[in-house]
């Protein structure tokens, strides 16, 4: 729920609920696991924002935050913000968050091509072609997250961009739970308890 739609329906001003609400997101950003991930492991980057500009594509489109996101096969997803789609950019991430054993699956983008490089196996599908798997090569996990996260952002109606990272590492953390509901947040309030958080 919104803080809004969370304020009508216990009578706490709207105020009051979005702070509450910024405290559990960073409550949120300290409880997520991110150690590397070896195994099968997937890439992708994705854009955030406003509906796309007519005339403004891929990875040129301006406006938007940019994602990047790492899932190790059905297990856990991983994200963060960059600035762009450079290898610079790209690499230093993923050397951090794969180990050297992994095999990575991207899609086409020439960010990747200097993965093998630098001893990862890499198997890539390419979307600009019509091509979406083939057998065990393609980034439908990941995707997936992504679908999910666009959909639960979506709500919102637009965020500040100072915020974007609490929300997503939030739908990062949501993924990784796979839980909802009371559960979720029994989880996140006994962090509270057994840890206060007062800033």
């Amino acid at each position: 729920m919104t803080s809004q739609e969370t304020a009508n329906l216990t009578g706490i001003s709207r105020v009051t609920v979005g702070r509450l609400f910024v405290l559990f997101r960073r409550r949120i950003l300290l409880l997520t696991d991110e150690e590397p991930f070896g195994g099968e492991v997937e890439i992708d980057e994705s854009y955030f924002g406003a509906r796309r500009v007519r005339g403004k594509r891929g990875r040129g489109a301006s406006g938007k935050i940019l994602a990047i996101g790492i899932l190790k096969r059905g297990e856990k997803v991983y994200t963060n913000v960059v600035g762009n789609c450079s290898r610079h950019e790209l690499l230093p991430i993923i050397k951090g968050q794969v180990l050297k054993d992994a095999q990575i699956y991207t899609d086409g983008w020439r960010a990747y091509d200097g993965l093998i490089l630098n001893g990862y196996k890499h198997c890539r599908i390419h979307h600009h072609e019509n091509e979406f798997a083939r057998g065990k090569n393609h980034v439908n996990g990941i995707e997936s997250f992504w679908s999910y996260t666009k959909r639960r952002l979506a709500k919102f109606n637009g965020l500040q961009d100072m915020y974007f990272m609490l929300h997503l590492k939030e739908s990062q953390w949501r993924w990784n739970l796979r839980v909802s509901g009371f559960n979720l947040y029994h989880i996140l309030l006994k962090t509270f308890r057994e840890s206060p958080l007062y800033t």
